[in-house]
């Protein structure tokens, strides 16, 4: 770890950092630097800087803005049947639905106010509210936005595109093989992260916390695409410099570099897929045809003054992909179709609705309870299967398991519970936990679902405390904590699996939001929790599961003193 050296305000990055070792073992020293424990957290700044707080809004001085509708929220696809591929019709891909998925996806929904302090809130949630996800649409031509094909930024605080660049015509071309069915239509959708805005804050967790709002992304990104009868899949094979140069993000350097992440195809959830040679083929040279083109705009300035955090250059370049063959991200594990199980059944829900009113909660009514059945369909909801299309934007089987601390949920035992989402760990998960604990199957759970209950009794003060003592973690209806086997996934997968194992921790919670929301209920994500003791509370230690993520659900209890202001004037 001795490569983690904290540099001065306004130094250069230290490029070399880690260089020298193997990639897996800079994620460990990273991931085992960055950890909370009781006695000590991980490596942040002292005080908060105000001076030098992050702009929230990234836009491009100069480029070109295309003007998007602001479509009011609509009754119609309800929550339920919006899910599941061929319950609603595919949009065509146009300027209203282009709109439309940005709205849903990445928009303002709302600004809270607070005396003289203003902040505004989106549809994809963040660590801190500091939005290090920035989003690209790579659109061709047709679409009634533009009259070339384009690749454009999308800029929440006006919601418009930002056209960085025109696409050539060989480009164009090869993005619609790439889709493989360019008559029915398609849009790409490229992510991006700046760091700094966590580091602004976290210092070296922060490449966590950017991992994990990617996820939340990704999630945002696919239910919006659902409710326009469309599937998302993340397109692989491009290495890191030449999805920066498809996204025009590869001409800045330094704290404020965006790093690319990856990218999404939308197309009708009924499209047939390309066959991955093809796809592979359709991906090669696309950042070499990218670099030719002209780009347009100049990012602005976040900060004034930064502060280096060597340790989050180092995990950046260690988890950077170098392309490969792959192309699409199908292959998800399938599960048995679920059944309904809540008493008010959610398709009376409009989506759209429930998207756009989605908030952190801030604290929670300590007496508020949820019954078990809907507590069963939460669960459930984050295990793919049948035809629930927002899961095709995570690849292959499910990574991540939940622990559980259940508190107030009518018609089951309070205790800590596992769900494991693959029944291909649950032997080795019996392993990793402490012999002394129950690991009893919860025979009233649906039969798709494997939740096991650990211990009995009242849970609340270890989940408050393994929450760095948040009371968010015990005083709603049950806490979850996000569990990855890093080892294991280090060594299938190289050092690049620690960013898909945050960005599924992230996708996950996203749908337990929009759950907890469903239910008339609010979630929040929990970044600050102590890592070795949280493996503890299961008994896991050496080269086990590590946790990456909490989240708690239960009834909100609003400040009084925060005033609610529209999203868009």
């Amino acid at each position: 770890m001795g490569f983690f050296r904290r540099r001065g305000r306004d130094s250069e990055s230290e490029r070399g950092a880690g260089a020298e070792h193997d990639p897996r073992d800079v994620v460990r020293a990273y991931h085992f630097a960055t950890r909370h424990d009781f006695h000590r957290y991980a490596s942040g700044p002292l005080e908060l800087d105000w001076a030098t707080q992050p702009d929230p809004f990234r836009r491009f001085a100069g480029a070109p803005l295309l003007a998007l509708e602001r479509p009011a929220p609509t009754v119609e696809p309800r929550f339920e049947p919006a899910y599941h591929a061929g319950s609603v019709a595919p949009r065509p891909f146009d300027r209203a639905s282009v709109s439309q998925l940005c709205f849903d996806a990445f928009a303002i929904t709302a600004w809270k106010q607070y005396g003289d302090a203003r902040w505004a809130l989106r549809a994809n949630p963040s660590s801190g509210n500091l939005h290090p996800t920035e989003a690209y649409v790579l659109a061709p031509r047709g679409l009634g936005l533009h009259p070339r094909g384009f690749v454009a930024h999308y800029a929440s605080d006006v919601h418009a595109l930002e056209v960085r660049a025109e696409l050539s015509s060989e480009l164009d071309e090869r993005l619609s093989t790439l889709a493989g069915d360019p008559p029915r239509g398609f849009v790409f959708v490229g992510l991006s992260s700046i760091v700094w805005r966590e580091a602004w804050k976290y210092g070296e967790r922060a490449f966590r916390y950017a991992a994990l709002d990617l996820g939340h992304a990704l999630g945002a990104l696919a239910v919006a695409a659902a409710a326009l009868g469309w599937r998302a899949r993340r397109i692989e094979g491009l290495a890191h410099d030449e999805l920066a140069a498809l996204l025009c993000i590869d001409v800045r350097e330094g704290p404020e570099a965006e790093e690319p992440e990856t990218w999404v195809l939308l197309e009708p959830h009924d499209a047939p897929q390309v066959e991955a040679f093809g796809a592979a083929a359709a991906v090669r040279d696309l950042g070499a045809l990218a670099r030719g083109l002209r780009r347009l705009g100049r990012a602005n300035d976040l900060s004034p003054q930064h502060v280096d955090w060597p340790a989050l250059e180092a995990v950046a370049r260690a988890t950077r992909r170098e392309g490969d063959a792959r192309a699409d991200s199908e292959g998800a594990t399938t599960l048995p179709a679920r059944r309904h199980v809540r008493d008010a059944e959610p398709e009376a829900l409009g989506l759209r609705e429930l998207v756009r009113r989605r908030r952190n909660a801030q604290a929670f009514d300590s007496n508020a309870a949820l019954h078990r059945d809907a507590f069963f369909q939460t669960l459930a909801r984050t295990s793919p299967g049948g035809t629930f299309l927002p899961h095709r934007v995570i690849p292959g089987s499910p990574k991540v398991d939940l622990a559980v601390w259940v508190h107030r949920v009518a018609e089951l035992e309070s205790g800590l519970y596992l769900c494991v989402r693959a029944p291909s760990r649950l032997a080795s998960w019996r392993e990793w936990v402490l012999p002394e604990l129950a690991f009893e199957r919860v025979e009233t759970a649906p039969h798709e679902l494997e939740l096991f209950r650990l211990r009995r009794g009242d849970v609340r003060s270890q989940a408050r405390s393994l929450a760095c003592h948040q009371e968010l973690a015990s005083d709603g209806c049950f806490s979850v904590a996000a569990f990855v086997d890093l080892e294991g996934e280090l060594a299938r997968s190289g050092a690049a699996a620690y960013r898909d194992l945050h960005w599924e921790a992230g996708f996950v919670v996203h749908l337990l939001y929009l759950e907890a929301e469903a239910l008339g209920l609010s979630g929040t994500g929990i970044g600050c929790f102590f890592d070795e003791p949280t493996r503890a509370a299961l008994g896991v230690r050496g080269s086990g599961p590590v946790p990456l993520y909490q989240f708690a659900c239960g009834r909100r209890r609003d400040d009084p003193r925060l005033t609610t202001l529209p999203a868009y004037e």
